[in-house]
């Protein structure tokens, strides 16, 4: 350490990734953070920005409240050991790339750490440039420092993740990972060159257990991004991009039959026209995507629409230490800006083991299981970011909302977990209260609730539900006074996968099931009239949730919409007979 405080140098320090490393680790009073890149003007920049934000937050980098902070150039192109040696750094991380474009010697800066004893890290997600590091493992021993490269969201998250659900399988065939970033977040231009340089290429899977070659961003798999117990990230497809995961998977699991990593970017319409793109890369009508890079990149920007929410899957299947067929799902969401964070923070929770004292083993090598899901996760911590695991085993028979929140049931309050515990086939709950009924005035909502047959406006109207599980489904009747109206409820699938499908004659509403306190909410995520999707603008709306409040359950039930107005609102309690 550099007197009493550890000296980091960040390669792209005032770059997309390396900006998010200093502002996460610029708090912390025991290190000195380098803001390194070719423009001494721009860093100088960065760090003003830090110390005084202006934005109006609390500033970084006061000798007294946090890190030490100094902008310096650095070329990687020029004399690596001299300004190695001015510097003076403990730990030197490369936050810069495209590492997949770095040259005939993409190691030169990690041979320089080398040979001056520094330690070195990277957040490459360059597959031949993770995998290749090995090759410098026994100078690094020789040396006693060590180089680990790809600490970022892959390979080293999604290994973090693995090694966590992989005691779980006495066998795994299938891995498969994906990135899904926000469509307000801005990406780097490096990031669109790395994807864009294998475009149409052939990219190193396994298939059926063999090396094979897929297509990169052509071959694709659908997946719902859905940590128990938050609102699911709207599905989509999954494009296969060439990261490291790829090619340490199968030294990782003797034995695997497939593997898969890809990206999944909203707007879906802009990822289909870079599929298309792709494909005339394929068909040689296009050399390549690289040019058309910078565009790619504007067209990203200029098309950021929808939610500003982005997230990340790891996905296992296998069997069992039981024998029987197993799926296991890690997921993540983060919200706003929180998901750029997400590669850097395997860095940032590396950066705080060796402030406590605790170093990697000597060498160099791929980051893969040099960090915990817990490490991780303290990271996360900082931010809006929620993650969780899904589990489906082979015979599983799960009541139905146990099966939609997964694990995030356990976090139901007792009142709410008992009147959602029928069995899975031939259960039936009946239970019985009180509600207060409000009806919509407008002809529209009217129609709509004589259509579905909602009960008129009354006060403290006897109620009485009867819950009749069957098979996957369960059949609610609702008895308020005289009038009864029923309901079908069902797991969705396919592109419903994750959230309850609730069907009123020719509508089916989509919900997801979000535990709240002493609440569950019930947030509309799409419609359909008779199987067609209408818009979600549109969307029956309202607050709509289930509640313990001294101990019982009690329900409130709003149901509207844009045209409509209220259609009807019911509150009230039930106790189970």
């Amino acid at each position: 350490m550099s007197g009493d405080r550890l000296s980091l140098l960040i390669i792209g320090g005032y770059g997309t990734f390396g900006g998010r490393l200093a502002r996460l680790l610029g708090d912390e009073p025991r290190l000195r953070l380098l803001i390194a890149g070719r423009s001494l003007e721009k860093a100088d920049d960065f760090v003003a920005d830090l110390r005084a934000p202006k934005d109006g937050s609390e500033g970084l980098g006061s000798s007294n409240l946090g890190a030490s902070l100094q902008a310096v150039r650095f070329d990687r192109d020029g004399d690596l050991s001299e300004q190695l040696t001015r510097l003076r750094p403990d730990l030197v991380v490369d936050a810069s790339g495209p590492f997949q474009s770095f040259g005939e010697d993409p190691y030169k800066v990690v041979r320089a750490c080398i040979g001056l004893g520094i330690d070195y890290a990277d957040i490459a997600d360059s597959t031949g440039f993770v995998a290749g590091i090995g090759g410098l493992d026994a100078t690094a021993r020789a040396k006693g420092i060590f180089a680990l490269s790809g600490l970022s969201s892959l390979p080293a998250l999604s290994f973090a993740a693995l090694d966590l659900m992989a005691p779980q399988f006495s066998r795994i065939d299938a891995v498969a990972a994906g990135i899904a970033p926000s469509a307000h977040v801005k990406i780097g231009l490096n990031v669109v060159r790395a994807i864009a340089s294998y475009a149409g290429k052939p990219v190193a899977v396994l298939h059926d257990g063999q090396p094979s070659s897929g297509l990169g961003l052509i071959e694709a798999m659908r997946v719902t991004v859905a940590p128990p117990g938050v609102v699911p990230l709207r599905s989509r497809k999954f494009l296969l991009v060439d990261a490291p995961d790829l090619a340490l998977l199968p030294a990782r699991f003797a034995g695997l039959q497939s593997s898969f990593t890809g990206v999944g970017t909203e707007p879906q319409a802009l990822q289909r026209l870079l599929g298309l793109a792709a494909r005339l890369v394929r068909l040689r009508l296009l050399p390549s995507l690289l040019p058309f890079a910078p565009l790619l990149q504007r067209a990203s920007h200029g098309l950021a629409i929808g939610e500003h929410r982005g997230g990340m899957f790891v996905r296992v299947s296998g069997v069992d230490t039981g024998g029987k067929r197993l799926a296991c799902g890690w997921h993540l969401i983060a919200e706003g800006d929180d998901g750029p964070f997400i590669p850097i923070t395997g860095v940032a929770a590396l950066v705080r083991r060796l402030l406590a004292g605790i170093r990697p083993e000597h060498g160099a090598r791929p980051a893969t299981g040099e960090l915990q899901l817990a490490d991780f996760e303290a990271e996360f911590r900082r931010f809006s970011i929620a993650t969780g695991i899904r589990a489906e085993s082979e015979g599983a028979c799960l009541p139905l909302y146990r099966g939609v929140l997964g694990s995030a049931f356990e976090r139901l309050p007792p009142a709410i977990a008992a009147m959602h515990s029928a069995g899975h086939a031939g259960g039936v709950r009946v239970a019985s209260g009180r509600a207060r009924i409000e009806r919509g005035g407008g002809w529209l909502a009217r129609i709509v609730a004589r259509l579905i047959g909602f009960p008129p406006a009354g006060e403290d109207v006897p109620v009485t539900v009867r819950f009749a599980a069957d098979g996957d489904k369960e059949i609610w009747t609702r008895d308020f006074g005289d009038k009864s109206f029923r309901s079908l409820q069902l797991e969705g699938k396919g592109r419903d996968r994750h959230l309850l499908a609730e069907v009123f004659g020719p509508f089916r509403v989509l919900v997801a099931l979000v535990p709240e306190g002493s609440k569950l909410r019930l947030v509309v995520r799409g419609w359909r009239f008779c199987g067609l999707p209408l818009p979600l603008f549109l969307a029956p709306g309202g607050e709509t949730y289930e509640e313990e409040r001294e101990g019982r359950f009690h329900f409130h039930v709003e149901i509207g919409g844009r045209l409509t107005g209220l259609v009807v609102r019911y509150t009230g309690w039930l106790v189970v007979a």
